[in-house]
């Protein structure tokens, strides 16, 4: 999709969001993940996205998808990524690239049930690379910068929302 069409989308949507503010509004998207097995699953989405997720051979599993980890860095990258396309696109701003980076450490000793040890990634870090011919490096800065802290993604990290777990036997 050229800059111009992905402009034109966006202030068609920002045009309907003034006028009727309900419209913007998901009451729900879903993602729902089934075990195939060992540590395998298949994650598919309202539109029918499918994601496979597995672990490496290490941890028991067979390494036939990427890890959820993964998955949360990529949504990061790719997340801000399409803020920059999208911003670069409402101001008229032509880009020749973009790159996100989004890498992080871990301690596996949590998912292996050793005690005061979580299992939360950390030291998350992003780098954006971004390139245009004749545009001054402080607009693509300030581009990258917001992209990177208000993305959906990176956002939604960084406010920590409280999340619900219902729990079903079957």
């Amino acid at each position: 999709m050229s800059s111009l069409r992905v402009r034109d989308a966006l202030e068609r949507l920002r045009r309907v969001f003034l006028e009727r503010p309900a419209a913007a509004r998901r009451a729900s998207s879903t993602a729902t993940s089934v075990w195939q097995e060992g540590l395998r699953f298949v994650t598919t989405g309202p539109a029918g996205e499918k994601a496979l997720t597995d672990m490496p051979e290490a941890m028991g599993g067979n390494a036939a998808g990427c890890n959820p980890g993964w998955l949360l860095r990529a949504a990061m990258a790719s997340c801000a990524g399409t803020v920059v396309a999208m911003q670069a696109a409402r101001r008229g701003i032509e880009l020749t690239s973009i790159e996100v980076t989004v890498d992080s450490e871990s301690d596996a000793r949590g998912l292996v049930g050793i005690d005061g040890v979580p299992t939360s990634l950390s030291n998350l870090r992003m780098t954006i690379r971004l390139g245009a011919d004749n545009i001054p490096e402080s607009v693509l800065r300030e581009l990258a910068g917001w992209a990177a802290t208000e993305s959906v993604v990176s956002r939604t990290l960084r406010e920590g929302p409280p999340v619900t777990v219902e729990i079903s036997v079957v």
